[in-house]
């Protein structure tokens, strides 16, 4: 849908209703929107841009959705479980549009590569437990700064704040984790990278990316049409906010989409 925008804004998906759901019948969603995040992860810009989307649903469970991609899933009770096979974020070292940034001028651009997803979901009661990792496919064994393979790991907890006449209100808490290979890919300056940008060569390991909490709002409208709008903001911590291309560490998005289901 938007992965373009990468990590503030891409965290979104992971809220935004999803019908990858087992379904009795073939499912069909269109959605359409606007968002509002910063222009890369640690940036203080800012940039408005189009959300568009859809998703097909089997009845098998089997689902093609133009924010994930190509994958299965099933919802049991209280378990719930995805994979997926889809791209990755980029990242552009110019303005170009939505996407990219001057500030990042002689970083080099994170090209898209393939990315296998897994997502889970476990209710206790109104809490639910969520785990979302990804993995990306090495891009170019020659491009060691933005063409390593990496892994990013997603811990989640949310419960439902209100639900009535005026929709459902969910609020969320996260913490999201990546290996060496993607901090030093998102965060990292190598010397190489350090003699054609302003920035100075900052070197990396993995941990801790960002702490964040998200707060969303999902409005019914009748049995086809259906509104939601949600609240991101992610604090960066440890090696990510030491990082030179950091100017912010706390990024806040906002999104609102119109979802037609049939």
């Amino acid at each position: 849908m938007f992965r373009s925008l990468y990590l503030p804004l891409t965290s979104f998906c992971l809220l935004l209703p999803s019908t990858s759901l087992y379904a009795e019948d073939w499912h069909y969603s269109l959605r359409a929107g606007a968002a509002s995040a910063p222009r890369y992860s640690g940036s203080d810009e800012r940039v408005v841009a189009p959300l568009l989307g859809g998703e097909i649903v089997s009845p098998y469970g089997f689902f093609l959705d133009t924010q994930k991609g190509l994958g299965w899933a099933f919802d049991e009770d209280d378990f719930g479980l995805s994979v997926y096979v889809g791209a990755s974020d980029v990242r552009k070292d110019r303005k170009s549009g939505f996407k990219g940034s001057d500030e990042l001028n002689g970083m080099g651009s994170i090209k898209s590569r393939p990315l296998l997803g897994l997502d889970g979901t476990y209710h206790m009661g109104l809490i639910i437990l969520g785990a979302s990792y990804e993995h990306a496919l090495e891009e170019d064994e020659d491009e060691h700064d933005t063409g390593s393979a990496w892994n990013r790991l997603k811990l989640s907890i949310s419960a439902p704040f209100y639900e009535g006449d005026y929709g459902k209100v969910v609020g969320s808490l996260n913490s999201q984790f990546g290996d060496s290979n993607y901090m030093r890919t998102w965060y990292g300056v190598s010397s190489a990278q350090a003699s054609r940008s302003k920035f100075k060569a900052y070197d990396t390991k993995g941990g801790l990316v960002s702490r964040g909490a998200d707060l969303t709002w999902s409005l019914p409208i009748n049995d086809e049409w259906s509104f939601t709008t949600v609240l991101a903001v992610q604090y960066l911590g440890g090696k990510a906010a030491d990082s030179p291309i950091v100017e912010k560490r706390m990024q806040t998005s906002v999104a609102g989409q119109v979802v037609y289901s049939f």
